[in-house]
């Protein structure tokens, strides 16, 4: 019988993987929490018109890459491809906009998209999100993007850049997507199959083809055509990362994945990650709220992929979780007695170690070494005794006194 592995796009996290995992989860905390963002977390699968409606189908993610089925009761649920659209409903559906606004929320997840599996992209994978919904004010986008940045530099990630544009409104889009369209058309011989059967359905996404870079670098831009208010906002955007010490790169062929972005967009890249550099990105979505049926709300945000991140950064240095005590017997009739000790040494908040796999007391005592006990109380036939691992000493003591010389010990 062959033996069985994990789905292809799937991953096991493993102990050593789980300590870089969440070093990532207590930075994201600290950053976050300190600018007001509490966390949210949402059902890990939605209703399927969530994202048609809010995420666009005219995207990749609703077209081709979604996890869709349909339940008992033949309604269509969908395994969340992204968090803002989620987070979004969970905004209209308790009641936040009734909140002092903007309601800033974070959020650690899993997600699922049907992708080509390669490095640090998986079918299902992790992001770390932030949103901040119910404010159009241009300080939303910098703090936003500033939180990223001092996200990515707090895990000591390599090689960032960091690329914003404006996308305006969908009204000033539509007009420009009719002039981008045209200008598809007059060089279709030159676009891949995939961009040119796209031209009527998602033309932005040209920009984002490879090989036709030089025929896009003359393509009508829509950073050139935004309206005054848009390119006001835009330029009060970077007026605050400028004043934040934030580098950034104007990038007016940047474009983002889904239907809802609005105003401002950003993306942050690593040069470890090679041709599939994004680590994270998001920006403004003042229509999203209404799309999903709530009332008219701006919002912007951002998720950054978890194992992206870990690519890009150095792994933190993990200290095993601390050994107090590592609890030793001799004789089997006292394995009660241990089970006993090791519990109360953990209420009183030490780290207690069992003897569970019927070693000798040579090789519990080579165990306790090798996790790094500091002490290790000894049951055998003349009562208990307690050796300091780190001096080597070892002395009898009173059974019901063991924790409490444990943790004078570990003061000293």
């Amino acid at each position: 019988m062959s033996k069985l592995q994990a789905p292809r796009g799937t991953f096991d996290v493993l102990p050593d993987d789980a300590d870089a995992r969440e070093a990532v989860e207590r930075e994201a905390r600290r950053v976050l929490e300190a600018a007001g963002y509490r966390r949210v977390e949402t059902p890990t699968f939605e209703a399927t018109e969530l994202f048609a409606r809010g995420v666009g189908e005219a995207t990749d993610i609703v077209r081709k890459e979604m996890f869709t089925f349909e339940d008992q009761g033949g309604r269509s649920l969908t395994l969340r491809p992204e968090g803002t659209a989620p987070v979004c409903r969970a905004y209209v559906e308790h009641g936040m906009h009734k909140h002092a606004q903007p309601v800033r929320l974070w959020y650690l997840s899993s997600f699922y998209r049907h992708e080509a599996p390669q490095a640090g992209r998986y079918r299902q994978f992790w992001q770390v999100g932030a949103e901040a919904i119910g404010s159009d004010d241009p300080a939303v986008d910098a703090e936003t993007i500033l939180l990223l940045a001092d996200l990515l530099d707090a895990l000591n990630t390599h090689g960032i850049r960091l690329r914003i544009s404006s996308l305006g409104t969908p009204e000033t889009r539509a007009a420009y997507r009719e002039e981008l369209q045209a200008y598809l058309r007059a060089h279709e011989e030159r676009l891949p199959r995939e961009v040119a059967e796209r031209i009527d359905l998602n033309p932005l996404r040209a920009f984002d083809a490879a090989g036709i870079e030089d025929l896009m670098a003359d393509a009508p831009k829509l950073l050139d055509r935004l309206d005054a208010d848009d390119a006001a906002h835009f330029a009060e955007v970077r007026r605050l990362l400028d004043g934040a010490g934030v580098h950034y790169d104007v990038d007016p062929t940047l474009v983002r994945g889904l239907d809802y972005y609005t105003r401002t967009v950003f993306e942050f890249e690593s040069s470890e990650l090679g041709a599939q550099s994004g680590v994270g990105g998001g920006g403004r979505y003042d229509r999203l709220v209404e799309m999903i049926g709530g009332p008219d709300t701006p919002g912007c945000g951002w998720a950054a992929g978890v194992e992206r991140i870990l690519l890009a950064a150095d792994r933190p240095p993990v200290a095993p979780p601390p050994v107090d005590l590592y609890v030793a017997f001799v004789r089997p009739g006292d394995r009660a007695t241990a089970f006993a000790l090791a519990g109360e040494a953990r209420r009183a908040g030490l780290g207690a170690q069992l003897e569970l796999a019927g070693r000798s007391l040579k090789g519990q005592l080579k165990q306790a070494d090798r996790v790094g006990a500091r002490f290790v109380a000894i049951l055998g036939e003349e009562g208990t005794e307690l050796r300091d691992m780190e001096s080597g000493d070892q002395r009898a003591v009173d059974a019901g006194r063991v924790v409490r010389e444990v943790i004078r010990g570990r003061e000293l």
